[in-house]
């Protein structure tokens, strides 16, 4: 009995390691297997208490017309969304929005998102899960005060997750 009891702990610790490995490693795999996308934004700068300083971004992207939603009827508030990218001089543009994830052709990108709801002027709104950019302590200002639009580089891995991996001001 106490063999069975030691067996039992051992693979449910084995099997909390691997999970946690798991996560970690597909975290690193972005950047190994990801495929780069750059996306245009506007930033603004809040500061969040546990983290310090970040900036906010608004990308393109985020609000789109509906001539881009290749799905049938409106998607609903929080649903997930397959964004089609293509690269269109210094960064990449929405081409299609669709409610299941489609194939990627060559020199184009999908990018997971979900539905915020809809704007004003009858816009999708979406949220891709990067909106924030943690700069270092006291220099949130800076990156706030700076004029002229950021480019942001994403790097999106073949499975849906995505990570930035850098952020520069155009001239």
């Amino acid at each position: 009995m106490k063999r069975r009891a030691s067996a039992l702990f051992a693979v449910l610790v084995l099997l909390q390691v691997l999970f946690l490995g798991g996560m970690g490693a597909s975290y690193y795999a972005v950047d190994a297997v990801g495929k780069e996308i750059r996306l245009k934004t506007t930033p603004v700068d809040p500061r969040d208490l546990f983290y310090g300083d970040y900036v906010q971004l608004s990308y393109e992207v985020s609000s789109l017309p509906w001539s881009v939603w290749k799905g049938g009827e409106r998607p609903e508030e929080g649903q997930t969304v397959y964004v089609v990218l293509r690269r269109n001089e210094a960064y990449d543009s929405a081409v299609a929005v669709y409610p299941v994830k489609p194939q990627a052709k060559d020199g184009e990108a999908i990018l997971q998102a979900r539905v915020r709801g809809w704007g004003e002027s009858e816009h999708l709104n979406l949220l891709y899960g990067f909106e924030r950019y943690y700069v270092e302590e006291n220099t949130g200002k800076e990156w706030e005060e700076r004029s002229g639009q950021a480019i942001v580089t994403v790097k999106v891995a073949p499975w849906g997750q995505s990570k930035i991996t850098g952020l520069v001001f155009e001239q």
